[in-house]
């Protein structure tokens, strides 16, 4: 019997407007009511997915910033992993960053080099997180979990080619979207997070379900026992999973459906 289910959020288990639907927060709610485990896996920060984790109105292990943070329901956390501080002020400078807009993330929130207005108002409906304008180039780089360039997937290409010419092993590097670059720790990845969250709960991976849509998505899927590919989902994570079913996209409640085919005694 299936115990685990983990799921990305945008793309994912969220809408086209990245909101949790009633059909789905039905759907997950039913299921956590009869002792299935919940897990998010994002790459959002932890502050703003607590936010999502209040409307979907389960219990539920967040992995946030791609896996450098783990936190147990209870908002424990469990696991933590930072970019070197020495290399983290060099991702940070302008001859790295160039073409794109500067952002981190750190345990107090959202650092950005400029005001984004117009992120908040895409991102951020159910959660509420905002971000604060920083001094990123100036910044000491301690307690840097993650680093996100947003720009066009052109210019973020050359910037990822970049830092892999230069820094390759010292970095996990992956697009989150089309529009989103992001570099961690070497250690850091979903599916590590996702491990680190099955042994706490001393569960088997065979008996875990997991939904994802994206690059990032990629070690995850090839942790869980059952995985599923989303229809929306990234060229990268289709190639790199081409033998995992695909189901109906985000926007067509495609998690909810699949689990509701799979619990059908639960609904």
């Amino acid at each position: 019997m299936h115990t685990m289910i983990v799921t990305d959020l945008d793309g994912t288990l969220l809408d086209a407007e990245h909101k949790v639907d009633p059909f789905t927060a039905e759907t997950i709610q039913t299921l956590a009511a009869n002792g299935i485990n919940i897990t998010i896996a994002t790459g959002r920060h932890f502050l703003d997915v607590k936010g999502i984790r209040s409307v979907l109105g389960v219990a539920a292990h967040l992995i946030t910033s791609n896996g450098a943070r783990v936190h147990a329901p209870d908002d424990q956390e469990i696991y933590a992993e930072n970019i070197a501080p020495d290399l983290a002020r060099t991702l940070m400078q302008p001859a790295i960053s160039a073409g794109s807009l500067l952002n981190a993330y750190v345990d107090e929130g959202w650092l950005v080099e400029k005001e984004t207005p117009e992120l908040v108002g895409v991102y951020y409906k159910d959660s509420g997180f905002s971000y604060q304008v920083c001094d990123l180039k100036n910044h000491s780089g301690e307690g840097i979990a993650k680093i996100l360039y947003i720009g066009e997937h052109e210019a973020l290409s050359q910037i990822e080619a970049n830092i892999l010419a230069q820094y390759r092993g010292q970095v996990y590097i992956t697009f989150s979207a089309h529009d989103c670059l992001e570099v961690m720790a070497p250690s850091v990845s979903k599916g590590h997070a996702l491990q680190a969250v099955l042994a706490r709960l001393d569960s088997d991976k065979a008996h875990c379900i997991a939904f994802g849509d994206g690059q990032n998505d990629i070690e995850m899927l090839g942790v869980a026992g059952t995985a599923f590919v989303m229809a929306n989902a990234s060229e990268k994570l289709k190639a790199a999973h081409p033998n995992l079913p695909v189901i109906g996209s985000n926007d067509k409640h495609g998690v909810a459906t699949q689990l509701r085919s799979m619990f059908k005694e639960l609904f």
